[in-house]
């Protein structure tokens, strides 16, 4: 089986490591000084446990590979809409796509009801290119838990967490995704396959979608957030708002708003994925994570003011941070 991974950061990388340890053929598209250090000493994997080298095959260039039976995508979301034309040797006919990405994809209402039933999210697929490049009917649905970072080019940390919940958009359980599962799983993974796989995004989405900006704005770890009433308070409803636009579609949510703050509390004096990203003048995933809630609540005439009222600020700060353009 061939598998490409665009993109071998920490989580790029940690499929990479633990899908060629498997035993299989795979290929990772890389770049900069990664890209150096995997060519000249492969890529080293460290856990807790233990560490290990592999030697994926590594490029900057598709047409290196040719065409594969899937490519996980495991870019940040900013970046995809730029790089989905160039994806195209990658992508023969009966070739899947697996989006291991944060927030809200492209593909998100290929099959749900109207009024979304096939509509693009222009948030976070600009004129609809990734549509148009990938196509809804290659993607199979990925939700990522593991936490891990590149500590230097050519090694990835695995800090805690191994599980990748993977799903068909329509919540068929097709020969397609059990294959993919169950080649992750030689890896030492755990690949849940989930019937409703938008369900387990919207979950995860519904506090990156509120904690992510506010931490921006104020430079807050999650307990500090969820502990001082103001900033839970329009945490609370800004996950309020979320979650009607989520139940208009029929997103079903399995716990209840306090118990995600709870969640978020617990984790304790951390850093969101979007503060750490304005600290290091790194693009921020304002789009995946927030903009493309704010554009379903238009899409289902459901108001979204609070949301919109932190979307507009951190736009703004990551504006004049050069982290953001859009």
């Amino acid at each position: 089986m061939k598998i490409c991974i665009v993109g071998a950061g920490a989580i790029g990388g940690t499929l990479a490591a633990r899908l060629e340890q498997a035993g299989e053929e795979v290929s990772v598209i890389a770049r900069g000084p990664h890209l150096a250090a995997i060519h000249e000493s492969g890529l080293l994997y460290r856990t807790p446990e233990t560490a290990f080298t592999t030697h994926p095959a590594a490029s900057d260039n598709p047409d290196d590979f040719g065409p594969q039976d899937f490519v996980i995508l495991t870019v940040k979301a900013p970046s995809l809409p730029g790089i989905a034309p160039a994806l195209a040797p990658l992508i023969g006919p009966e070739t899947s796509v697996v989006a291991a990405m944060n927030g809200i994809p492209w593909w998100f209402c290929d099959a749900l009801p109207e009024p979304l039933k096939g509509r693009s999210l222009e948030t976070v697929d600009p004129g609809g290119v990734q549509w148009d490049k990938i196509g809804p009917e290659r993607i199979i649905g990925c939700v990522v838990y593991p936490a891990a970072e590149v500590i230097e080019p050519g090694v990835i940390k695995h800090i805690e967490g191994n599980r990748f919940s993977l799903g068909e958009p329509s919540g068929e359980k097709t020969d397609r995704v059990q294959a993919l599962a169950g080649e992750l799983q030689k890896g030492g993974l755990r690949v849940p396959i989930r019937p409703r796989i938008r369900d387990e995004m919207w979950v995860k989405l519904w506090g990156n979608l509120s904690f992510n900006p506010i931490s921006a704005l104020t430079g807050a770890t999650l307990e500090q957030m969820c502990t001082e009433p103001d900033t839970r308070a329009l945490i609370k409803a800004m996950m309020l708002e979320a979650q009607e636009v989520g139940e208009k579609i029929g997103v079903k949510f399995p716990v209840d708003v306090e118990k995600r703050i709870e969640g978020g509390k617990a984790v304790g004096a951390h850093k969101t994925s979007m503060l750490q990203d304005l600290e290091r003048g790194r693009p921020m995933e304002i789009d995946a994570l927030v903009a493309a809630v704010s554009e379903m609540g238009r899409m289902t005439d459901t108001p979204t003011p609070n949301l919109d009222g932190v979307l507009a600020l951190v736009k703004m700060r990551a504006r004049l941070a050069g982290c953001y353009d859009g």
